[in-house]
């Protein structure tokens, strides 16, 4: 590829498990708690996945098949996935 060409496209096909972050506490621990709305549940994740992703409210908690898990701005998941 030469300096001035455009990357290729690609198009996401996975199916993911998320939810939207309507609130973020932090724990005595120093761990985090997010907490869904939509769903009316909570998760805990680690100061390291918390400084690695550096979530925020209005965004997603993902997780994928594999165990995997991350955090996408809300405009970037909700242009990417629909829900099934």
């Amino acid at each position: 590829m030469s300096a001035g060409q455009p990357l290729p496209e690609y198009v996401s096909h996975k199916t993911v498990r998320a939810a939207k972050i309507m609130l973020m506490i932090i724990l005595d621990n120093g761990n985090w708690l997010l907490v869904f709305g939509e769903i009316g549940s909570t998760i805990e994740k680690d100061q390291k996945w918390a400084a690695r992703f550096a979530p925020a409210t209005g965004g997603y908690y993902v997780a994928y098949a594999d165990g995997y898990a991350s955090f996408s701005p809300a405009k970037a998941f909700e242009e990417g996935y629909t829900k099934k």
